[in-house]
């Protein structure tokens, strides 16, 4: 029999892991508005930001700062707990230079946490993958039975952590859901070290006409989808029974080429320089990834509300009301960033 808890959100306890990290930040900022739910995030702050989340912290929003390979810790912080959202991971390029540990956080400690989330009868589990799983698109728009045939360890140990997860559904009939994020971008995103991703390194370097540099020839196609539209169908995946045991898309619906990005953001920031720099390609890289979210609509009644012309405007003036220099976060950049 499925563990289902019919809950209004409010009377949750609710952990969110890699809580202070970039979407998942934006899930504290969302769920934070309902006054009576309990959160619990965790975070070891590797590439999370205690920043990220401190303004939302009280009685009710704890943060504990701990590695979800440490299973002495989870099984005290799991206890009485409605839902999880496991978002902590390591990313695609953290993959290439260091495989192993990739696939400990993102595969094991996820295996491990499902099955003590069953233990301590969690009464929903939704585990957020990535679009990666895929590979490149063999045909388009990719809906949830595109064939999976990831490039790296990272879209491999996502793509095992969702198995782990549909495993611990079909057997023990544990309430789990599984959503896949297409490329997500906004305020709180990364642009320093291997975490360092495509929309803010071309977004800083064109306010301060700084070259913009491309992997390749530019013709790599992306689905762009602002945080807190991908925030949401996270959280919506959490709160909808219909999603139980389903794999779920979440993008824009959008396919935007990264020279055409290019072009957009050096618009957007009035960079009349327009420079682009092409390196050689990213290894592992993805040629093309456009979201087909129709089941994520019908279950979910998700939708996007912010454009990428939009989104690209609101991150612009994200970095220029919380940074005095922009020039001092570049400083932090990782050009070659798996390495």
């Amino acid at each position: 029999m499925l563990r289902i808890l019919v809950m209004k959100i409010n009377d949750s306890r609710i952990l969110i892991t890699g809580g202070a990290g970039f979407i998942g930040s934006e899930i504290v900022s969302q769920l934070s508005k309902n006054s009576n739910t309990t959160l619990i995030v965790i975070d070891n702050l590797i590439n999370g930001k205690i920043d990220n989340i401190k303004n939302y912290l009280n009685k009710n929003i704890i943060f504990i700062n701990e590695d979800i390979r440490n299973s002495r810790e989870l099984i005290k912080v799991l206890k009485d707990i409605d839902i999880v959202f496991h978002l902590a991971c390591l990313g695609v390029r953290h993959s290439i230079h260091s495989p192993i540990e990739n696939h400990e956080v993102n595969a094991t400690a996820t295996l491990d946490l499902i099955k003590l989330s069953y233990e301590n009868k969690v009464k929903k589990f939704v585990y957020v993958s990535s679009s990666e799983v895929y590979g490149s698109a063999l045909n388009v728009p990719m809906d949830e039975n595109h064939p999976t045939y990831p490039h790296t360890v990272y879209g491999s140990s996502k793509l095992a952590g969702e198995n782990y997860t549909r495993a611990f559904h079909d057997t023990y009939r544990m309430a789990n859901i599984v959503v896949r994020p297409f490329n997500c971008y906004g305020p709180r995103s990364h642009h320093e070290g291997d975490s360092g991703e495509v929309i803010p390194k071309f977004l800083l370097r064109s306010l301060v006409g700084k070259p913009i540099i491309i992997f390749g020839d530019g013709l790599q196609t992306r689905d762009f989808t602002y945080v807190s539209d991908t925030a949401n169908g996270i959280i919506l995946a959490g709160l909808n029974d219909s999603a139980i045991g389903k794999t779920l898309n979440l993008g824009s619906g959008s396919e935007t080429t990264i020279i055409d990005l290019a072009k957009i953001i050096t618009d957007v920031t009035k960079d009349k320089k327009k420079l682009i720099d092409h390196y050689d390609e990213r290894p592992g890289d993805v040629k093309r990834l456009f979201s087909n979210c129709n089941q994520a609509k019908k279950i979910l009644n998700y939708k996007t509300t912010i454009n990428l012309r939009e989104g690209l405007i609101k991150l612009k003036e994200w970095y220029h009301n919380n940074f005095s220099s922009i020039d001092e976060l570049l400083l932090n950049e990782k050009i070659i960033n798996w390495k």
